[in-house]
């Protein structure tokens, strides 16, 4: 007998695969305006004199 297809899983796991991507994709568009604004900012670390 064939199985049942589960669409809330598949949909659910696209969903969580979809954000997944997003989230790297944005993770990575930050990475270099990150280091874009650490270079323009003087290290100002206190912790040793």
């Amino acid at each position: 007998m064939a199985r049942q297809p589960n669409y809330d899983f598949d949909r659910r796991e696209r969903d969580r695969l979809k954000k997944l991507k997003n989230a790297e994709r944005a993770a990575a568009k930050a990475k270099p305006a990150e280091a874009k604004t650490e270079d323009e900012v003087p290290d100002q670390s206190t912790g040793e004199e």
